[in-house]
């Protein structure tokens, strides 16, 4: 299959190219994915190009100075902050006999080690696959054509051609089952919608803090630590919020700059929980320096996926950080100031919630006694605030409800709505 690649070691030097008239990949993010990885980054090696050399990406005299770095740290892997040709990744493995990886292939390589659900184990092989594919070209060393056989075309077929339809189909069958695993998903979703149970998703840059968050708020126990991509798999808990009633709050993959396409498209099953939320919760790291820019590129991944529109409030994250005198205005829109750790701001974060949900006048209706199937549904969307039984046995209830969930119940028969009590 692919060329014959070094093994894979655990103590890296780093190789960061400034590339003319372009805008490069963060350093510190790049080293931070390196320890997310358990990489012990021994050196880091900057370089300024015009542009890429054809053969090596860097210039030969940044190859040597490389590989003498490699020799004085014994580092075993190469880390380059950017996108190599299949071609380029082979000559400098070639080159400094050790495994070269680069800024897909280490987060293709951590979100495989994190995911923990089924769902989220296929999105990383259909990311992984893909972009294995990508490699193909001049990545290989069995270009030769093979004997023609059963099962094979013509007189023969490259080997080239043969993985590529080996990927092809492992592509199609991942994706297949990925999609029946997006029915179940789907299918959950529209359950919500039809219970009236709207839906709030964490979205921000990783390690903003969203798992503290939701934790925080819903008494969940997600892994929450100081990592980059510390979560992958969605996790969905109910929350009351006063005013509202009950929600559905999402925790979602964290996003960073140039997430890699093979991804997001993998992902997208995932992410929409984020497109068809009813809010967004655009969590941000208050003391990030790099804030502003942060909450650009995560707003970019929005608009990729097709969620720019999607009400949002800003949540500007881990204030028991800040220092005095350290400016943590918003930077535009709705904001609210929290501390996922120590639950600072979260009253004020349940309200502006229930704001942007939009707070529901109670209604008065009277059931059949045996209408214990639509009293159930009630009870089951949250809306149920006051129970009691009149004297011909049938039920009066107190509800908080939105108008979708008013029509619905206006739709039975044996439901009496006697209007609002706001």
């Amino acid at each position: 299959m692919l060329f014959e690649r070094p093994e894979v070691g655990d103590r890296a030097v780093v190789v960061q190219v400034e590339l003319k008239h372009l805008v490069n990949p963060n350093l510190d993010e790049f080293v931070e994915l390196a320890r997310s990885a358990e990489i012990n980054v021994v050196d880091v090696m900057p370089a300024r190009r015009d542009a890429p050399n054809p053969r090596w990406f860097i210039g030969t005299g940044k190859v040597a100075e490389v590989g003498a770095s490699l020799r004085a740290h014994t580092a075993d892997l190469v880390l380059i902050n950017h996108e190599l040709s299949a071609s380029q990744q082979r000559n400098l493995e070639k080159e400094f006999d050790c495994r070269v990886i680069t800024r897909t292939e280490l987060i293709l390589t951590i979100f495989a080690d994190r995911a923990r659900s089924h769902e989220g184990q296929l999105q990383v092989e259909l990311a992984q696959l893909k972009h294995a594919q990508t490699r193909l070209v001049r990545g290989w060393t069995h270009l030769d054509r093979q004997k023609g056989g059963i099962g094979l075309r013509g007189a023969g077929e490259k080997q080239i051609e043969l993985d590529n339809r080996m990927l092809s189909e492992r592509i199609k069958a991942t994706a297949k089952k990925l999609e029946d695993v997006g029915k179940r998903r789907r299918q959950n979703r529209r359950a919500r919608h039809r219970r009236g149970t709207p839906t709030v998703t964490l979205v921000g840059y990783t390690n903003a803090g969203k798992s503290t968050l939701f934790n925080a708020m819903t008494n969940a126990s997600v892994e929450a630590v100081d990592m980059l991509f510390a979560t992958l798999d969605p996790t969905m808990r109910k929350v009351d919020i006063p005013g509202a009633g009950n929600v559905v709050l999402a925790d979602t993959v964290g996003f960073v700059s140039r997430l890699p396409h093979e991804l997001v498209e993998a992902f997208k099953a995932t992410l929409e929980e984020v497109v068809q939320a009813d809010l967004l919760l655009h969590v941000v790291d208050a003391c990030d320096p790099l804030r502003d820019e942060h909450v650009q590129q995560v707003r970019s991944v929005l608009e990729e996926i097709g969620a720019g529109g999607v009400p949002e409030i800003m949540v500007l994250n881990k204030s028991d950080l800040v220092v005095g005198g350290q400016d943590v205005s918003p930077c535009d829109g709705r904001s609210v100031l929290v501390s996922g750790l120590t639950h600072s701001g979260l009253d004020e974060l349940i309200e502006a919630i229930a704001d942007e949900l939009g707070v529901v006048a109670p209604h008065e209706v009277v059931l059949d006694p045996a209408d214990g199937r639509t009293r159930a549904w009630l009870y089951e969307a949250g809306a149920v605030l006051h129970e009691a039984h009149l004297e011909d046995g049938r039920v009066q209830l107190t509800l908080r409800a939105d108008q979708q969930l008013l029509d619905e119940l206006q739709s039975y028969s044996r439901v009496l709505l006697r209007g609002s009590l706001g």
